[in-house]
């Protein structure tokens, strides 16, 4: 059994933990930190949790409450930058609370998915807070690195952008394709909670836009994937801001190589995701609206005229934060890693 904590856990990410957590079958204890709502219950944060998930937030957790836990778990759900500059603080609570050697860590943010401190700054255009722990953590998406999060107790999860677009490249592994030219469109939960003027729903709601061009932060764990996946070209990524809530649609458009047609690409991405269990091929294009409030990434492939395309939709909260944290979870502690997951989405 295990305890489970969540730090930033009254933030969209958090509240998704609550709400995925407290259905999985082996959580004895679920806590929640936020200094905001220190004192309140859940659903002052997340009123959809009223009555389903108890419990109430706290400043601070007191982690020699967990001393007993036969599985600790905790989950960074804090704005990119925090979890790297609590973290020695954090390792000092756990080695006198003797939870050391036994606590599984699951960051959501940014903090520890790349392993090279230049390429760090690079992205986020900053200097990293620890630079001595990259590369300590399992880059958390199972669908390419499903063994190296096997008994580990250090994950960072991917990034919502780079989930969907890995997911759309895996498919490609082995091959050099030169240009490859990308784009998604996510909702604007992605943002946070806080609203901004590219958020705010009246500035938003009719509109469409492209942000960050050529130049999102997330390029740098996709580009780290392909290298190691053997898959060759120059990734060039548009992110875009739709007028969704939820949702990541992503395509990937290359030159097809000779000899790979649309049947041999669909074949391609079956054999990439053979024992995936959160990935559906479909017919045509995949559907946001179908994946809403899941863990699934849908994808579909179209080739005609020398060009390949792979399609790619996720919920950016689940997919794409929440629920493949969880699923990065499952497969460190030795579970099927759709336990507790395998919900539907919403439709319509």
């Amino acid at each position: 059994m295990m305890d489970a904590v969540i730090l930033g856990a009254s933030g969209y990410g958090g509240g998704e933990l609550l709400r995925l957590l407290s259905g999985h079958p082996l959580l004895r204890s679920l806590r929640g930190s936020s200094r905001q709502h220190a004192g309140k219950p859940f659903h002052t944060a997340h009123p959809n949790l009223r009555g389903v998930v108890n419990g109430a937030f706290t400043a601070e957790i007191s982690f020699g409450e967990l001393a007993g836990s036969e599985q600790p778990v905790v989950f960074a759900a804090l704005p990119h930058g925090e979890l790297a500059q609590a973290l020695p603080g954090l390792e000092a609570a756990w080695e006198a609370a003797g939870l050391a050697e036994r606590l599984l860590l699951v960051d959501l943010s940014g903090d520890f998915r790349l392993a090279d401190p230049a390429v760090f700054q690079a992205a986020y255009g900053r200097p990293h807070p620890c630079p001595e722990r990259l590369g300590s953590f399992a880059y958390g998406l199972p669908e390419w690195n499903r063994e190296a999060l096997r008994g580990t107790r250090r994950i960072a999860s991917a990034g919502c952008f780079a989930t969907a677009l890995q997911l759309a490249l895996l498919p490609l592994r082995g091959l050099d394709l030169g240009f490859i030219a990308a784009s998604a469109a996510t909702g604007s939960s992605g943002s946070g909670m806080a609203p901004s003027d590219t958020t705010h729903h009246p500035t938003r709601a009719q509109d469409f836009r492209a942000y960050k061009v050529l130049d999102h932060q997330h390029l740098a764990e996709v580009q780290a994937m392909m290298g190691r996946q053997g898959i060759g070209g120059r990734l060039g990524f548009v992110p875009q801001s739709a007028p969704l809530v939820r949702g990541i649609f992503a395509a990937v458009q290359f030159a097809l190589p000779p000899g790979l047609d649309a049947a041999g690409l669909r074949a391609r991405a079956e054999a990439a995701f053979q024992g995936s269990p959160f990935v559906r091929m479909v017919e045509g294009s995949p559907r946001v609206a179908a994946v809403t409030g899941s863990n699934f990434a849908d994808l579909g492939v179209a080739a005609k005229g020398g060009t390949g395309c792979v399609l790619a939709a996720i919920d950016n909260l689940v997919k794409g934060m929440a629920g493949q944290a969880i699923q990065c979870m499952n497969l460190a502690l030795g579970l099927e890693e759709g336990t507790g997951l395998m919900q539907p989405g919403c439709w319509p």
